[in-house]
């Protein structure tokens, strides 16, 4: 269902409520993680649900507005989710030797694509921002 056919309350809410987007954002997240058990793929939910916002705002389905104010949330608050792993380094001491290097070499070559990922993500976003404000 495009944005266009929706009510104009719900489109207005969508666009407003950053407690609605939150959930938008985490429905498409378990939305993925049920395609990604359903079909067997070694790829976590959140990335299925990301490759199908991201579809979805390439196709038009919804628009960057939907989505904006949520996301932003996440993101302004992105460092909390990496206290955890911070403090489990601290409780197991082995991986500051040659396992841990090895961990350190998966984790920067996980970071680099995933960085890769999002710069081509929000390439074709702002691509296309710029012909929607045309």
């Amino acid at each position: 269902m495009t944005a266009h056919r929706l009510p104009l309350r719900l489109r207005a809410l969508l666009r407003q409520s950053r407690l609605v987007q939150l959930a938008l954002i985490g429905g498409f997240w378990w939305l993925g993680t049920l395609v990604a058990g359903w079909s067997g793929l070694p790829v976590p939910g959140g990335v299925i649900g990301m490759i199908a916002v991201l579809v979805l705002l390439l196709a038009k389905g919804i628009r960057p507005g939907t989505i904006r104010r949520g996301a932003d949330l996440l993101l302004a608050d992105m460092l909390l989710f990496f206290v955890p792993a911070v403090m489990g380094l601290l409780d197991h001491r082995e991986f500051l030797g040659p396992l841990g290097l090895e961990l350190l070499g998966a984790i920067l070559l996980g970071t680099l694509l995933v960085m890769a990922g999002t710069a081509l993500a929000v390439e074709a976003v702002q691509r296309l921002q710029v012909r929607h404000e045309r």
